[in-house]
């Protein structure tokens, strides 16, 4: 698996660079492509692409699911305006159809348009480059082309046995031990059909969601198809608390969400798995890694001189170093990053609190009962 390039992590910042896509070489476009990814499948078929493409198209979807996290709202967004800045369309699915087969929301369409309303809501007010994003739902997109999307959706059904289908079932949160419904069976169907029905030259979502993706891939051999969507995948945060792999829309105290108020992100981050000299497997770090690093390209931690005074770290190695040798503790660590997080949700807080669609949209969004 092959890594993104170190050197390009100050970019992921919103304001790093006010350079125009045009002015951009094409290894400036896939350096600032490439560093979103965790892993990327192929890395030779992503330079070329941009290279070659004015302006690929990238594709990004979500259930409708719930409240949304710090990952999927401030990482999107920073994933995002990254895309467009290298000169990428990005074309963001909501799926509300893929939610209701899926569960979300007990299955009710109506409360799963609200919840899909809600998150647009959140990336605005979180400073997402709407410029050259377009956010589609699928229920609309797929009656609208019915004729375009059902015979995919059936040629891959018929090209692939149960099994190769039930190993994609993690994309919705599941296992391959669950007990998937039929809807749960067609769904992956569906997400692959989605890539080719969209258009789709990089499928940007997170490592969860790379089996599907991989099974576009597969279906582009079967069909004798040369251009394969190119899979870049992100990073997946954990939960904040011991032992929590991922976060969790049903586990408030799990993450950090996008319109918690200042003293619920104190408490949270209080609270959260921070063992003192331990990088691997702590939250905290990753948070400061994947959110703060990228926003802010530093780390401001304020402390007492006895306690070795304020320091302003320049990049996450550096952090590193001082909290694997205990320079850094988590009684320090902890408050800056309750800080740095505070001021990039105080925006969405503000928008919520003062837009009276968003402040209804999040009132109904908090009294669902949240199904898995």
């Amino acid at each position: 698996m092959a890594t993104p390039p170190e050197k390009e992590v100050e970019s992921l910042s919103l304001t790093s660079s006010s350079t125009s896509s045009s002015q951009m070489s094409a290894e400036e476009k896939y350096n600032i492509v490439r560093s979103i990814g965790e892993e990327c499948i192929q890395e030779e078929e992503l330079r070329n692409l941009l290279a070659k493409k004015p302006q690929p198209i990238c594709y990004d979807g979500f259930e409708p699911s719930g409240r949304m996290h710090i990952a999927q709202g401030v990482m999107k967004t920073i994933n995002v305006n990254k895309l467009t800045s290298a000169g990428c369309k990005v074309k963001i699915w909501i799926a509300d159809w893929f939610a209701q087969l899926n569960n979300k929301m007990g299955g009710d369409l109506k409360k799963i348009r609200v919840v899909g309303e809600y998150l647009i809501e959140i990336w605005k007010a979180a400073g997402m480059d709407l410029e050259n994003v377009e956010f589609l739902w699928s229920s609309d997109e797929i009656n609208s082309k019915a004729h375009e999307y059902w015979p995919l959706v059936m040629d891959i059904a018929r090209r692939n046995n149960l099994a190769r289908i039930t190993r994609c079932c993690q994309i919705m949160g599941r296992n391959e031990k669950d007990d998937l419904t039929a809807a749960q069976i067609f769904y992956p169907c569906m997400q692959c059909a989605d890539v080719f029905f969209l258009k789709a030259d990089i499928c940007q979502l997170g490592m969860d969601q790379r089996k599907v993706n991989v099974l576009a891939r597969e279906y582009c051999d079967a069909i004798k198809r040369k251009n394969k969507p190119i899979i870049l995948s992100h990073h997946m945060l954990p939960g904040l608390l011991q032992g929590q792999e991922k976060m969790s829309k049903s586990d408030s105290s799990s993450a950090v969400f996008m319109e918690d108020e200042e003293a619920e992100v104190n408490v949270k981050i209080k609270k959260a798995y921070c063992p003192p000299g331990i990088v691997e497997g702590n939250p905290c770090l990753e948070y400061i890694k994947y959110i703060v690093f990228p926003w802010f390209n530093e780390f401001k931690v304020e402390r007492k001189e006895e306690n070795g005074g304020a320091k302003v770290f320049a990049n996450y190695e550096e952090l590193v170093a001082d909290y694997a040798n205990g320079d850094l503790h988590p009684g320090d660590l902890k408050p800056a990053l309750s800080k740095a997080l505070n001021q990039i949700l105080q925006p969405v807080r503000d928008h919520f609190k003062n837009d009276e669609n968003a402040k209804a949209l999040l009132k109904k969004v908090k009294s669902y009962k949240v199904t898995k």
